[in-house]
């Protein structure tokens, strides 16, 4: 049976804020976090962005849930020798409760620095030469690397778990379950699809976790639930590759349009009904998911917490 966890947004809250709702998370009885991790919030209205590894060590201090970014790019913006040792640190702080979840990447975050954006295939190539040096390392032995992506001399960390950090790996489409199921010690996607699923156990995932999240906005009046997502996660409407290679909130916020109040009453979670709520995350554990994360869109975090503390988590099929 399926575990709840909930889905923290660095896009939308500061660090403060996000303490605060994780610790709302623990008493509601969420079981896990995820919390994203980006340069750039995805349009200005979200209008936040701190450094995620700060805010997983105040995490480690203030709730004793499992942590896991949700995801991490380590291959353009940051070295994955760098992101190793920020999650062998973020693992000894949690006890061993934090787990590692990359991804290949969305040039919103990763051109900061004026790098080039690589196609997809070299994005995968690079994400699979970036997990076996982070393995590398948190061996906590010395490495040295030369590869076609990245070179690491000399380095070793001192301060590794007393096990490897996981490293899930998130994947939308057949090439990077692919390789999600070839070296990823789990599964990451956001969608309630049972094909995906079984292709990541099938091509060597086997009995992995699989975890999916999703985003929905509790309120008492649903077309202001309906207009609050559109605000805030347009985004997450817009088809194809745009995500992926847009390279800033300016460009996301001029293809807002397109997005109706009609597509997002449609396609996302709006509104206080519970029959509703209960069925966007039993669908995820019916595609046979492990874990599973939902996020409250909008600033009534407490009236969420509460509505899924006394309606909702109470009818999910869970341990």
């Amino acid at each position: 049976m399926p575990e709840y966890g909930y889905f923290l947004s660095c896009e939308e809250f500061g660090p403060a804020d996000l303490v605060e709702q994780a610790r709302m998370a623990e008493q509601a009885g969420f079981r896990a976090l995820w919390i994203s991790d980006h340069y750039h919030p995805w349009n200005d209205a979200q209008g936040q962005s701190p450094f995620v590894w700060s805010v997983i060590g105040a995490l480690s201090e203030a709730v004793s849930l499992p942590i896991e970014t949700a995801v991490t790019c380590p291959t353009v913006r940051i070295h994955p020798a760098v992101v190793a040792q920020a999650a062998a640190t973020s693992a000894v702080m949690t006890g061993g409760r934090f787990r590692l979840g990359v991804g290949s990447g969305e040039a919103l975050n990763e051109h900061v620095l004026g790098d080039v954006w690589p196609p997809a295939d070299v994005r995968l190539e690079m994400l699979e030469e970036a997990i076996q040096v982070m393995r590398r390392l948190f061996t906590g032995e010395e490495v040295t690397h030369h590869g076609p992506h990245y070179t690491v001399e000399n380095a070793r960390l001192y301060t590794v778990p007393d096990e490897p950090v996981p490293i899930d790996i998130s994947g939308f489409g057949p090439k990077a379950t692919a390789l999600a199921s070839r070296v990823g010690d789990g599964y990451i996607t956001m969608m309630p699809e049972a094909p995906m699923v079984e292709q990541f156990r099938k091509g060597g995932g086997g009995s992995k976790p699989v975890s999916g999240g999703t985003k929905v906005c509790y309120g008492t009046d649903r077309a202001e639930a309906v207009r609050t997502v559109r605000r805030l996660w347009s985004n997450q409407f817009l088809p194809g590759e745009m995500g992926q290679i847009l390279p800033t909130p300016r460009h996301f916020e001029q293809l807002e349009p397109l997005v109706t109040e009609e597509m997002v009453g449609e396609k996302a979670v709006c509104g206080d009904d519970v029959d509703e709520h209960v069925a966007a995350l039993t669908a995820f554990a019916d595609a046979g998911f492990d874990r599973i994360y939902v996020n409250q869109i909008g600033p009534d975090q407490r009236g969420f917490f509460d509505f899924y503390r006394t309606k909702v988590l109470p009818r999910l099929p869970q341990e």
